[in-house]
């Protein structure tokens, strides 16, 4: 493929609120260029305040990038800047409410100008690519459990099902100055990527889900089918799915 060959993006996107929540923290959004999951913590729909400020800022973005063509910009730097309005809108949300302190969230973001995009990932939702039969994690977990894993102290086998594995040791917080993974990307022709909370990997096997969107007919479909896989294996958490195709061609 050569950078001048035209992509197009197919994508559909699903929350869940799962089996056992009572409200639903997680926060998602998607256009033709970009796509965002959010999963929010903190009591009394702090969490949910927090997913919620996280994808205004994805969508403040979207709007302020009014050239329909991004192939001159600096995708990296244009989503960092809009990670930490996120962090910004944290931090001013509680200032106005101290009842929201300690609220965080996730958020896992790509801005695309295709074939390239750019990837923006903190806390422990997760983006995957499928190339081929082969499906790459493109983020790392900022949990307790994933240092241990790379310091060589903890098998990846027993950190998949540890009981502490949610635990976060990077988010976006209140106070705290956003830290997000940052990085580009070329997609091939035939990609397919998923962006998720942690109530889907944290419950299907991600053969499972490697499989579903080899198979899937299109992103809907594989929206559907990984949020009932979770929902099947007891949907303890919120569910939310971003599924991406590549196509070549107009």
């Amino acid at each position: 493929m050569t950078h001048d060959e035209a992509l197009t993006l197919r994508s559909a996107t699903g929350s869940d609120v799962g089996r056992q929540r009572d409200g639903n923290e997680d926060a998602a959004y998607a256009t033709t260029r970009l796509y965002a999951v959010a999963d929010g913590m903190g009591g009394h729909a702090a969490g949910e305040v927090a997913s919620a400020q996280a994808i205004a800022a994805m969508r403040d973005l979207d709007a302020r990038l009014t050239e329909p063509d991004l192939s001159g910009t600096d995708l990296d730097a244009e989503l960092a800047a809009a990670v930490a309005d996120a962090a910004e809108r944290l931090d001013r949300q509680v200032g106005e409410d101290p009842a929201l302190s300690g609220m965080g969230t996730t958020l896992t973001a790509m801005l695309w100008a295709p074939p390239r995009f750019s990837l923006a990932h903190i806390g422990d939702s997760r983006c995957y690519r499928l190339r081929g039969d082969t499906l790459t994690q493109l983020t790392r977990d900022h949990t307790m459990v994933q240092t241990l894993v790379d310091q060589g102290r903890m098998s990846p086998e027993l950190a998949e099902r540890h009981p502490s594995r949610s635990v976060l040791v990077r988010a976006l917080l209140a106070g705290v100055p956003a830290e997000p993974d940052v990085a580009g990307y070329t997609a091939e022709p035939g990609d397919t990527y998923l962006l998720c909370s942690d109530g889907l990997t944290d419950v299907v096997p991600v053969e499972r889900i490697g499989s579903v969107l080899a198979s899937a007919a299109d992103p809907d479909d594989a929206v559907s089918s990984l949020i009932d896989l979770a929902n099947d294996a007891g949907g303890p958490d919120n569910i939310t799915c971003v599924v991406l195709r590549v196509a070549a061609g107009g």
